[in-house]
């Protein structure tokens, strides 16, 4: 059996996953366009990544991020761009804030690991004043989206297991926008986002591999036989360019809604 999935180092999560949840929040932020100035929050914000991208582009008004790890808001807080941003240790499912208390709250690459999805989207729907943007984005994992399904295929070849988050199925755009719907949310919109990455050859791409949360532990847990054979297999299904570089796409799944003004 494997155990669920802890996020407890932020620099580690910064080059496995920081670095692709950039890549998308571009892209989403682009299509969310978020009028300057509002009051933000953050759920999930794990190391600050995305957190970070709402003050180079949206001018927030003020900012708050809220994540379960501390080790991940350590991290968040070393960011210079964040020194004015508040940080706390909180469940998405039971927010500690007011009633309508801001602008504006995004859920990115979190609401797979929120037990209860319906109730995360409702809170966020409850701080948010009506005429606010609730919105989020997810890999699509049921569809093969997650940047690192390769090595979840090849992992499942050998015959082991990885930890599954809570709430996988809601990772595709159709189950986001039933989930929005369902929350009373109005204008529901939404789409895929793809983006691709580069990793400088297949040893850069190994080394992000071990700093993954769910990654790190089960290729500890794994011979040294079935690790050589997961490189072997991984470096023939990874083809690298003349350069030795390696460029792959990802796919997340995008939703946004406007919480009713009555």
């Amino acid at each position: 059996m494997t155990g669920p999935i802890r996020f407890d180092d932020g620099e580690a999560y910064e080059r496995y996953m920081g670095a692709w949840s950039q890549l998308v929040g571009a892209a989403f932020l682009d299509w969310l366009a978020p009028a300057p100035a509002l009051r933000w929050l953050d759920v999930g914000c794990g190391n600050g990544a995305f957190t970070e991208m709402l003050v180079a582009r949206c001018a927030p008004a003020a900012l708050h991020g809220i994540d379960p790890s501390e080790e991940q808001l350590a991290f968040a807080r070393t960011r210079p761009a964040l020194r004015d941003a508040q940080f706390r240790q909180a469940d998405a499912m039971a927010l500690p804030f007011d009633d309508d208390t801001f602008d504006a709250a995004v859920l990115p690459l979190v609401i797979v690991f929120v037990p209860d999805p319906a109730k995360g989207v409702s809170e966020m729907v409850r701080v948010v004043r009506p005429g606010g943007i609730v919105a989020a984005y997810i890999w699509d994992m049921a569809g093969g989206g997650f940047p690192y399904a390769a090595v979840q295929s090849e992992l499942r070849a050998l015959d082991v297991a990885l930890p599954v988050p809570p709430s996988a199925r809601t990772s595709d755009v159709d189950s986001l926008r039933d989930l929005w719907i369902a929350a009373g949310l109005e204008s529901v919109a939404a789409r895929d986002i793809t983006v691709r990455r580069t990793f400088d050859d297949f040893d850069d791409y190994w080394t992000t591999l071990g700093m993954g949360p769910s990654l790190r532990p089960t290729l500890a847990g794994m011979s040294a036989e079935q690790v050589a054979k997961l490189r072997e297999r991984l470096r023939a299904r990874l083809p690298a360019d003349v350069a030795g570089r390696i460029t792959y796409e990802a796919r997340a799944s995008a939703v946004k809604g406007v919480v009713p003004r009555s």
